[in-house]
């Protein structure tokens, strides 16, 4: 198989949230990225755009693309007059084995900023999505999605390895908990700037907090109003939100995509308030922790404090990498037999022309399709003879013979 699997990706581990931002997509960003990518590299049968927010990645299946020239296509799409060093911010690599190997690294939360992430297969299973709806699933890339599924569904059942929340939602509602007296959460209101996934898990997780005076602002008014309508909360206009007006707010989570910059500068009041920037690129300005009754939070922040059941995690480790070598294995075998599959399936074409000649179609057709997969059956456990034309047509056409007989 001349084809293979590749990666890039640009991550928390060598990029700061700023050098992030510049390569973050948007999903109508990736869908144009996508078309203008397999048009500019015709190669590229199979593509996976994953974007979080510590990382966004590109798999692509190719034959001769490499990592280097795709990762060179985006700094000059991105960053024109960026210097040649940026290029040292991303991974990459093309080999199938090691780019599959990434990717159950990073499904499986060991590469995640955050150690064993639960979020990250749901945003992996979205990106396949995309893929699956335009067109983009290569063979290999497919065979090494389902096994990063299965991957996953083995270190639930085997493993600690998800035990307890490792959610950005989760820790920022704790966050918040923590930052008023317990006693007196239940009087604080809440905005929540956004209607994405993260929005809806700070709904899915206040069940645990119990936060009652909750409000919701987003650019596409209708999205926030069926949040506040599934949520018994209300709605805050965005033009407030432009307008920095937060002054009734105690907390403010933001998390609204393609929003830079959207709070510059918040009005000083006496009491202490949160804000919390969970978005990429970033919603607020840093220069509002300035202000001495502001507490401010951003991703980087969040997640050096998200350490909860990081003991049983860590307890785990050398059992999620025992699984994700096995399934690699298994990976590694059934890559290996590709090119043997690849030329059975030419066969197959010639297998079953020559049994109905040979029958000169007066058998029926359930007995002819029998005997073809017979035949195959029998080719697989000679592939030596696949090589040599004349070996292989030999055997096919005494095969053909005997199981004629059981079928007259």
């Amino acid at each position: 198989m001349n084809r293979k699997l590749r990666f890039i990706g640009i991550s928390h581990k060598k990029a700061l949230v700023a050098q992030r931002d510049m390569y973050h997509f948007s999903e109508e960003e990736k869908r144009n990225l996508s078309e203008l990518l397999c048009h500019t590299f015709s190669d590229i049968s199979g593509l996976l755009i994953l974007v979080t927010c510590n990382r966004t990645e590109f798999y692509f299946e190719s034959i001769t693309t490499s990592a280097s020239e795709l990762i060179d296509f985006l700094i000059d799409l991105k960053e024109p007059n960026a210097a040649q060093g940026n290029k040292k911010l991303f991974e990459s690599s093309n080999d199938t084995i090691s780019s599959v190997r990434h990717l159950l690294e990073v499904s499986s939360g060991l590469a995640s900023a955050v150690l064993g992430d639960a979020e990250i297969i749901h945003q992996i299973k979205k990106a396949h999505q995309f893929s699956i709806g335009h067109h983009l699933q290569g063979s290999i890339l497919e065979r090494a999605l389902q096994t990063t599924f299965k991957n996953h569904k083995r270190l639930s059942n085997e493993t600690h390895f998800r035990d307890g929340t490792t959610s950005l939602a989760f820790k920022s509602l704790k966050v918040a908990r923590d930052f008023f007296n317990k006693s007196k959460i239940e009087s604080k209101k809440l905005l929540f700037i956004g209607a994405g996934d993260i929005v809806k898990q700070l709904f899915k997780y206040n069940s645990k907090f119990n936060f009652e005076h909750i409000f919701v602002s987003n650019r596409t008014e209708a999205k926030a109003v069926a949040l506040c309508d599934l949520h018994k909360c209300e709605v805050y206009s965005w033009n407030k939100v432009l307008a920095n007006d937060f002054e009734d707010f105690d907390v403010v989570i933001s998390a609204a995509s393609n929003c830079p910059n959207l709070i510059k500068k918040v009005t000083p009041k006496c009491k202490k308030r949160l804000f919390i920037d969970l978005a990429i690129p970033e919603n607020i300005d840093k220069s509002i922790a300035n202000d001495e009754n502001i507490r401010f939070y951003n991703l980087e922040g969040i997640s050096s404090e998200l350490e909860d059941n990081k003991e049983k995690r860590l307890a785990a480790i050398d059992k999620v990498k025992e699984i994700i070598d096995e399934e690699l294995s298994i990976f590694g075998s059934w890559l290996k037999e590709a090119p043997l599959r690849d030329l059975l399936g030419e066969y197959k074409i010639l297998i079953d022309q020559k049994v109905k000649d040979f029958f000169e179609d007066e058998t029926d057709a359930s007995n002819m399709k029998m005997i073809s997969n017979q035949v195959m059956r029998a080719l697989f456990k000679n592939p030596e003879v696949l090589t040599h034309s004349e070996k292989a047509d030999s055997l096919i056409t005494k095969q053909i013979a005997v199981l004629s007989t059981q079928y007259s």
